[in-house]
């Protein structure tokens, strides 16, 4: 069984033993053992030199007891329906954990787009929205940003989605340009979230950000808004990495030259911070991917995507805790043996939930016409995030299980919830 088959049943893998400990009926195991919908097309797309390539995509609803499926769009060569399967549903756990009016879904095109020229994408994009714009909307399903989109993707697609339906329906998709009905605050949202998830705890353990340093795995944009805020907030940046490569100091990364010139050159390299006007303050070498997971750093961040950490290389794992950005980084059975290590995990159903908050807000700005500051959404972000991130880091306390384990109770709960009150068999046969 491959890697990518293996995905969505080790997501599902860890639903038994929540379930157990809710009492959870047997209709609503039934229910989330699977998704509501799974929808593919293929895409045609004329390439700049006049041929015609097809690319593979999906649409998957998981779930929609709590309301309309909200999910982003991922481009990349490995998506397949089993990864935007399990994606969608944790989509499901992550809108409930929050307490969003959401269920979950997802999408994914089969891609590199970093092989497409600007115009390519943009038809990519496009046909994407064409392939399904009859099984998404406002109150079906609300697409948004996620590995290799941005909201120039997503104005194409509100965009096209407009084209179709001859009318303007910003709240079709989150995470767009501003100038198009986008939230302010949106493309920082899973960065700032991941932040604030970090700090709650930290704040509960007595750490302080002088004295906490953090490698992070994956510098795109969750992995850089992190770094960026973490390092604003006087945390230790001493690692970052991307798909090309990784750094480390002795001492402390300024995240911003070096996320300037990565997209100038598209490669991270040692001489990239000392490049930079505050050279002089760190000593900066260049490490490979793998030595950054195995760093003694007292937070690992891992912002890239999913099986980052498995039962392969879990042994080295050094770091005294663990942030998910990324979907999934975290095998169940690495998990188990992080456990026994006693290495926090703040589990990704929590920390890169910002994202979706955001997203919320921009939906609900689209769908009264009244729009807000930046300000403004970074305090309704912190608000949800923090109130949500303490009732499950309360649990967690007082069951003494692990934080993920006390998000899916969270989650799950208000699931069952939703869906017990359509009726059960209990219900149903008058007990």
């Amino acid at each position: 069984m491959s890697q990518k088959k293996s995905l969505f049943s080790d997501a599902q893998s860890r639903m038994a033993d929540i379930f157990d400990r809710l009492d959870v009926h047997c209709d609503v195991r039934r229910q989330l053992a699977q998704p509501k919908c799974i929808h593919q097309a293929a895409i045609p797309v004329r390439m700049d030199d006049g041929s015609l390539r097809v690319f593979p995509g999906w649409r998957v609803q998981y779930d929609q007891s709590r309301g309309p499926g909200k999910g982003g769009v991922r481009f990349h060569p490995n998506v397949d329906a089993d990864e935007v399967t399990a994606l969608s549903f944790w989509m499901v756990l992550k809108c409930a954990l929050v307490n969003l009016p959401f269920g979950g879904a997802k999408g994914g095109v089969q891609v590199d787009p970093k092989l497409l020229s600007r115009m390519e994408l943009e038809r990519l994009s496009r046909g994407y929205i064409r392939a399904f714009y009859d099984v998404i909307g406002p109150d079906r399903d609300i697409p948004a940003p996620d590995v290799n989109t941005n909201e120039i993707v997503m104005g194409w697609m509100v965009d096209e989605y407009s084209e179709i339906t001859r009318e303007k329906v910003p709240a079709i998709i989150t995470g767009k340009p501003p100038e198009m009905g986008g939230s302010a605050g949106r493309t920082a949202a899973t960065g700032r979230g991941a932040l604030l998830v970090l700090e709650t705890w930290a704040r509960r353990k007595g750490k302080r950000p002088e004295d906490t340093t953090i490698a992070v795995q994956g510098f795109g944009n969750a992995g850089y808004y992190f770094a960026l805020l973490a390092h604003e907030a006087g945390y230790r940046i001493v690692a970052l990495s991307d798909s090309k490569g990784a750094i480390h100091t002795n001492k402390a990364l300024d995240p911003e030259p070096i996320w300037r010139h990565k997209n100038e050159t598209r490669e991270l390299k040692g001489m990239v911070y000392c490049e930079s006007s505050v050279c002089t303050e760190s000593d900066v070498g260049q490490i490979s991917q793998e030595a950054l997971l195995a760093l003694d750093v007292d937070v690992l961040v891992l912002a890239a995507l999913e099986n980052a950490i498995t039962t392969d290389n879990v042994g080295q794992v050094r770091a005294g805790a663990i942030l998910e950005i990324a979907n999934g980084p975290v095998t169940a059975k690495a998990d188990a043996s992080l456990a026994e290590k006693k290495v926090t995990v703040l589990p990704d159903v929590l920390a890169n939930a910002g994202g979706v908050i955001v997203s919320y807000l921009e939906w609900v700005q689209n769908r009264t016409g009244d729009y807000w500051s930046q300000s403004y959404i970074n305090e309704r972000l912190a608000d949800q995030l923090v109130n949500q991130a303490e009732l499950c880091f309360d649990r967690a306390d007082e069951m003494d299980v692990s934080y993920r384990v006390a998000a899916y109770l969270q989650s799950v709960e208000r699931i069952v919830s939703a869906i017990a009150s359509r009726g059960t068999q209990q219900y149903f046969i008058g007990e």
